[in-house]
């Protein structure tokens, strides 16, 4: 079903690909990735489409990320590349369109704004009523619905004048919402919402489709997990919420980021963590790129983007190999014997800050070096600005002495810059 909703909005989409990559005679100029009025007439006569039928396709894949706009270039958005291989794309693309249902088909020009605003904010409502119903709802219903939850968002911002005694509540606010105005309001919501694949509508009642029924049972699902925050970090930054998460198991660590992810945008969810992992501490490094396995397939352009910076790229080598399908035990094998040296200085660097002595003593078995000697060499010449402290702490944690004192001899070589 979500392929079908969005097959016309991928077909221009590709045909845009094309016909406007980079090379050849750009679509917009007005930095809002517009399809100018010359670049739609003649995707319709490839296409077999008029140009407003071209238009609202263009608009339909921006908003369903097929499209993804970059200042003022448009470019094909990575669920477009995963279209034919990936449902998962299509199906998060059509939720993001589910989303953007207002934008979609836009409100008649002569409706109040701030009313329009209320409707939008109270549509969650209605159709979780319809999910409820599991069935058709007469519209009159439904009208009833929305006029007592818009009242309800009127009260929450205490936008209703009463000036009798408390004692004495009036019986009628003057000024709850009327049915008759948000009659037409509706209508256009459930019109947008029928647009877009979710319902149908038509004969006086509305019914969820079962694409409209499956998305309404995910977000229901996002509110109960973000409620069941086992460790209650949700409302804190990445990086206050990967501290959290550091001291619990890796299941409840897990529950965690998918709660944290469920009450914020993947987008900006995704950024904040790469932020977090560009920080000096390791641990939190490596606990963002668990908290972005959670996330999957949306974080994988930001996570490409971030392999030119050495700090990120073994990690991010790492990510992509397990998104592609490789086993976790046998990732390791894309790092360069330079990025696994890194890696192993960096989350020994995260041991020797969170972990206790043992521990560090045992991570030398990580190594990819086979001895101690050509691993000391390799780790001097990698270049890790914690490799002074992390040489220290194994230095001081190991218990063979000649062993440690190789490792405090190689600690002083690469703090002096001797050989």
């Amino acid at each position: 079903m979500a392929r079908a909703v969005l097959a016309d909005a991928a077909r221009v989409a590709r045909w845009a690909d094309a016909a406007l990559g980079p090379g050849r005679e750009s679509g917009t100029a007005d930095g809002k990735a517009t399809l100018a009025a010359a670049t739609a007439e003649r995707a319709g006569r490839d296409l077999g489409l008029t140009a407003a039928q071209v238009r609202a396709d263009w608009d339909i894949a921006r908003l369903a990320g097929l499209v993804e706009v970059h200042g003022d270039n448009a470019r094909p958005g990575w669920r477009l590349r995963a279209w034919d291989r990936d449902d998962s794309a299509v199906l998060r693309g059509w939720v993001a369109l589910f989303d953007a249902w207002s934008l979609a088909h836009p409100e008649a020009a002569d409706q109040e704004p701030a009313a329009v605003a209320e409707v939008v904010s109270a549509m969650p409502q209605v159709l979780s009523f319809l999910h409820l119903s599991a069935g058709p709802v007469p519209v009159a219903q439904l009208l009833d619905l929305l006029q007592q939850r818009v009242t309800e968002l009127r009260t929450e911002r205490c936008e209703v004048p009463y000036d009798g005694p408390l004692s004495d509540p009036p019986k009628q606010r003057p000024d709850s919402a009327d049915d008759t105005a948000l009659a037409p309001l509706l209508d256009w919501a459930l019109g947008a919402l029928a647009s877009v694949g979710a319902l149908t509508y038509g004969g006086g009642q509305a019914t969820l489709t079962p694409l409209g029924n499956w998305a309404v049972w995910v977000k229901l699902e996002q509110i109960c997990v973000a409620a069941q925050s086992p460790a209650g970090n949700i409302e804190q930054g990445a990086e206050d919420m990967l501290r959290g998460c550091a001291q619990l198991r890796p299941n409840a660590a897990r529950a965690e980021y998918r709660a944290w992810l469920a009450a914020r945008p993947v987008g900006s969810a995704v950024t904040e963590l790469l932020q977090a992992a560009r920080g000096e501490d390791a641990l939190l490094r490596g606990l963002a790129f668990e908290a972005l396995r959670v996330v999957g397939a949306p974080a994988e352009p930001d996570v490409r983007a971030v392999l030119e910076e050495p700090t990120l790229r073994p990690y991010a080598l790492l990510w992509l190999a397990e998104h592609d399908g490789v086993d976790p035990e046998d990732a390791h094998e894309v790092l360069t014997r330079e990025e696994a040296t890194w890696l192993w200085v960096d989350t020994a660097a995260a041991v020797a800050d969170h972990g206790e002595a043992p521990l560090l003593v045992r991570h030398l078995e990580a190594a990819v070096q086979p001895t101690v000697p050509m691993l000391l060499e390799e780790v001097q010449a990698v270049g890790h600005p914690r490799t002074v402290q992390v040489l220290v702490a194994l230095a001081a944690a190991h218990p063979d002495p000649a062993l440690a004192k190789a490792v405090r001899r190689a600690a002083f070589q690469v703090h002096t810059g001797g050989s």
